[in-house]
């Protein structure tokens, strides 16, 4: 068994299996951003504490057309089966970073592509595809339009066909990185994350979209980007309610020290949970932590980490 702060993962993803009485955690647990990859693992756990694994959930097959960045896995019960959501890079540089849709009849996997290529725009770099489920029960994917191709990073919608195999409609331009009053453009990009930035431009980061909607009915979009100490999670607010937007960005950031990439899941007790990973850099010390959340309505407040007293307040 592994204890939580053993495990080093980016982006972590908790799926709370109510069939098997597990949660399962994905995430980006590549050592070399430009190195080959090999797949995604999974962990599972009774407690959020003690982990079982690494599993091999997802192994690419030898004609698999990316080979190197597989970040961010999302899973997902959805109709029935797992459905995990992640993105993926070649060393082809013609061909585009993008978020694919692969599937599995369990949670450790394994998991297979329920289509050749990704769903993201082909000629668009793309990355962190995550699910939302609209009030008319139709499937969207939320993702980011890169920084590395556009500069100010944007967060976009796209309606998905009902098995989540093809695109059922144009990308949606929700919002822009540089609208958030938080959050900061950088020359450089820590080189663990990236190489080949544009130094003489300022650039704006979008990062790791999740969509919660709160007891009160908001529509509440948490993303990542880089703030006054390093990497930092925001809030957007659908002034609609509507995944369209339009979007206000909450001024202050939810979190602001240097921890990100986050998202929300109910514990099995039927508490609110936050995990992100944290600290973004060094590479190499990125661990993932786990915060009780308060639903107020338009409101939420984390609370104390399960390991220390930690405590930011949204507003």
């Amino acid at each position: 068994m592994l204890k939580s702060e053993e495990i080093r993962i980016r982006d972590p993803f908790i799926l709370t299996d109510t069939k098997n009485g597990f949660y399962y955690m994905y995430g980006t647990t590549y050592i070399d951003a430009n190195s080959q990859d090999k797949g995604f693992d999974c962990y599972r756990s009774r407690n959020l504490e003690q982990w079982e694994g690494p599993f091999a959930a997802f192994r690419p097959e030898h004609d698999f057309w990316a080979d190197l960045n597989f970040w961010a896995p999302e899973v997902y019960l959805y109709h029935e089966a797992y459905y995990m959501l992640a993105s993926f890079k070649s060393h082809d540089p013609m061909v585009a970073r993008g978020t694919q849709v692969l599937k599995a009849e369990y949670p450790e996997g394994p998991f297979l592509p329920v289509s050749s290529r990704p769903v993201t725009p082909s000629c668009w770099e793309c990355l962190d595809g995550t699910l939302f489920v609209d009030e008319n029960n139709k499937p969207w994917m939320i993702f980011c339009h890169e920084w590395t191709q556009i500069n100010d990073g944007e967060i976009c919608a796209m309606r998905m066909s009902e098995d989540l195999t093809t695109v059922a409609g144009e990308p949606v331009f929700l919002f822009k990185a540089s609208q958030a009053p938080w959050s900061k453009g950088k020359h450089s990009i820590p080189p663990h994350i990236y190489s080949g930035w544009d130094r003489s431009r300022l650039n704006y980061v979008t990062d790791g979209p999740f969509i919660y909607r709160t007891k009160d009915g908001t529509l509440l979009v948490l993303w990542s980007s880089f703030g006054e100490k390093e990497y930092a999670i925001g809030i957007a607010v659908s002034e609609s309610g509507l995944i369209t937007g339009p979007w206000r960005q909450v001024d202050e950031p939810m979190w602001n020290q240097n921890g990100g990439h986050s998202m929300i899941f109910k514990s099995f007790e039927g508490e609110l949970m936050l995990t992100f990973h944290m600290p973004n850099a060094p590479a190499g010390m990125e661990r993932p932590h786990f915060f009780h959340l308060e639903d107020c309505g338009n409101i939420l407040k984390i609370r104390e980490c399960v390991r220390s007293q930690n405590e930011s307040v949204l507003v």
